[in-house]
C-alpha cells in the first residue's frame, strides 16, 4: 500500500479553519466601517499565508484558504453568481439547539456565473502562496435551493423549475471551467441537501414544500455532474457530505442508503468525504456499493469538540470500513470542517491542528509513506 500523488491524498481535510481573533476583530471592524476594504484584505492575506504555512508544517499535501475570505462556508459564493442577491430572512435556520444568523440567498435574475468572481482571485492567491496542492472548496449547487426550495427561486423570474436548473448547472460548469482556466486541479463541492435526504425529518419536510425525495436527489446529481462536465482530464472534483456543521452542532442524521444510488452510480466525481465521527452517519456498509476507481475519504476525525482521538481507534475504524470497501480506495480526514461559518467549531486553534497532525500519522501509519 502507498500514499497517493494525486487528490485525494490519504491525509486529508474538508477545507476550512477556525478564524483567528486577528480576522475576526479586522471583520468585524469592517462591518462598522472602522477600516476599508484593503486593510481588511490585508489582514485575511496576511493570516491564509500563516495558515497555508502550517497546513504544510503538518504535512498536509492539499492547501486551502481556510475559507478565511468567507462568512458562510455556502452564501459567499452563492451571492457571487450573476442573479442572485443577499437578503435578510426572517430567522436563521434550525440546527441542534442553536440557530444561525439569519441571511440568506435568493434568485432575482437569470442565474450565470461572472469570470469576476471574487473566488478566482481568492484561489490564485492561495495557488501563489504554496508549493503544494491548492484545493478549492465550494458549496454543491444544491445549495440554492435545498434550504428553502421554491421559496429562493419565485415563479416570477423562473415560473418552470427546469429552467432554473439548467441554468443553475450551467453557471456551474462555467465556475469550474473558470478555476480549471485559472490553474486549479482539485476542487471540492460540499453536498449537503444530499447527505440530508437520509434525515426522514428532513424528507418529510421536502415532500411538504412539494418535492419529491427521490427526484430531487437526481436532480442534485445530475447539476453536479453538469458542474464538472468540462474539466480537463488532469483535474479531481470530489463531494463533501454533511449534516450540517454550526457551532459544533449539526441538523440531521441516518445512513447513506437511501442515497445510496446517487451517490455512487448518478454522480461521477472522483472521491467522497464522508462524515462518519459519530453513529448519526450510520454504519460502513454503504461502501460495498462505491465504484472501484472512486476514492473515499472516511471523516473519522470529529471537528466539533477539541478531544484528541486515539490513533488506535481511528485505525480499528479504517479497518472495519476495510470490509466492505478496498483499502486503498479508502483516504482519512475530519468528518467536516472546522469552521463552516466564521463563528466556528467549540475548540481551540491548538486542537484543530492537534487533529489534523494524527491525520497525517495515522494515514503514514497505515498506508506507509
Amino acid at each position: 500500500m502507498a500514499q497517493r500523488s494525486k487528490p485525494p491524498f490519504r491525509a486529508d481535510h474538508v477545507g476550512s479553519l477556525l478564524r483567528p481573533a486577528a480576522l475576526k476583530e479586522a471583520r468585524e471592524q469592517r462591518a462598522r466601517a472602522k477600516i476599508d476594504a484593503e486593510a481588511l484584505k490585508a489582514v485575511e492575506d496576511r493570516e491564509i499565508e500563516r495558515i497555508i504555512g502550517k497546513q504544510e508544517e503538518v504535512g498536509l499535501k492539499s492547501i486551502t484558504d481556510g475559507e478565511f475570505r468567507r462568512s458562510w462556508w455556502h452564501l459567499d459564493f452563492l451571492w457571487g453568481l450573476d442573479g442572485v442577491e443577499r437578503y435578510a430572512m426572517d430567522q436563521g435556520i434550525a440546527f441542534s439547539g442553536v440557530q444561525t444568523r439569519a441571511e440568506g440567498a435568493r434568485v432575482v435574475g437569470k442565474i450565470g456565473f461572472n469570470i469576476h468572481h471574487p473566488f478566482i482571485r481568492h484561489f490564485k492567491f492561495l495557488q501563489r502562496n504554496t508549493s503544494r496542492t491548492p484545493k478549492v472548496t465550494i458549496p454543491a449547487p444544491s445549495a440554492l435551493y435545498g434550504r428553502t426550495g421554491r421559496k429562493a427561486v419565485p415563479e416570477s423570474v423562473y415560473p418552470d423549475l427546469d429552467n432554473f436548473f439548467d441554468d443553475l448547472g450551467n453557471a456551474y460548469r462555467k465556475a469550474v471551467s473558470a478555476f480549471a482556466e485559472a490553474g486549479c486541479r482539485y476542487l471540492q463541492l460540499d453536498e449537503v441537501f444530499i447527505a440530508m435526504l437520509c434525515d426522514a425529518k428532513y424528507t418529510q419536510g421536502v415532500r411538504d414544500r412539494g418535492d419529491d425525495p427521490q427526484r430531487i436527489g437526481e436532480v442534485y446529481g445530475d447539476l453536479i455532474n453538469a458542474a464538472m462536465s468540462d474539466i480537463p482530464s488532469d483535474m479531481t472534483i470530489t463531494m463533501h457530505l454533511c449534516r450540517g456543521n454550526y457551532k459544533s452542532t449539526f441538523m440531521g442524521s441516518g445512513g447513506y442508503e437511501p442515497v445510496a444510488e446517487v451517490l455512487f452510480n448518478r454522480i461521477k466525481v472522483h472521491g467522497y468525504f464522508m462524515e462518519y465521527d459519530s453513529d448519526r452517519a450510520g454504519g460502513f456498509e454503504p461502501l460495498r456499493l462505491v465504484p472501484k476507481d472512486r476514492q473515499v475519504v472516511l471523516g473519522l476525525v470529529t471537528t466539533k469538540s477539541g478531544t484528541l482521538e486515539s490513533k488506535d481507534v481511528i485505525k480499528r475504524r479504517i479497518d472495519e470500513a476495510a470490509k466492505f470497501i478496498s483499502l486503498d480506495q479508502l483516504c482519512l480526514s475530519g468528518q467536516c470542517g472546522f469552521a463552516s461559518t466564521e463563528e466556528g467549531n467549540v475548540l481551540t486553534e491548538e486542537a484543530q491542528w492537534a487533529k489534523l497532525r494524527t491525520i497525517v500519522e495515522v494515514a503514514e501509519e497505515v498506508w506507509g509513506r
